[in-house]
């Protein structure tokens, strides 16, 4: 009966054996899978890294880009706006331009006809009327090329 106790004992140890051994390889197997785990979360963690300094740089042009486009925007209104104040002080010049030639005209009509009174109360002929006669232009008179016939005459470089 001590055999078969101690063969029963040896079947348990042998079997314990057996599943510690399974159990072993099974925790490298679990040790090997949790290393490869851990490497590939490092890794994740350095890509994340890299793509949030990638989107931080791009932020940072994004927001002065914006700068520049609103600098871009309130120059343009500046310059717009001097452009507008350019344009009501040449329609204010024209204006006042006007103005005046219409009070020379007036005061151009005001001296034909107090000199056409005083030339009436002294019986002179009117040397002003309001169309003017215009002198034809004279077109100079062209100067006349003498033509030298080729291959005559001799250029002297002397």
């Amino acid at each position: 009966m001590k055999q078969i106790v101690l063969d029963n004992q040896r079947r348990t140890i042998r079997c314990l054996r057996t599943q510690l051994a399974t159990a072993r390889r099974e925790a490298d197997a679990i040790k090997e899978e949790h290393k490869a785990n851990q490497l590939a979360l490092e890794a994740s963690h350095k890509v994340i890294a890299g793509l949030m300094e990638i989107g931080l740089s791009m932020y940072k042009k994004i927001e002065r880009m914006k700068a520049k486009k609103q600098k871009a925007k309130e120059n343009h209104v500046v310059c717009h706006q001097k452009f507008q104040a350019r344009i009501q002080e040449a329609e204010d010049s024209m204006q006042a331009q006007h103005l005046i030639i219409e009070a020379l005209v007036e005061e151009k009509d005001g001296l034909i006809q107090t000199c056409q009174g005083l030339q009436e109360a002294n019986n002179a002929p009117a040397p002003f009327d309001d169309e003017w006669e215009e002198e034809p232009e004279e077109q100079p008179e062209e100067e006349e090329i003498e033509d030298i016939p080729l291959g005559e005459g001799e250029i002297d470089d002397e």
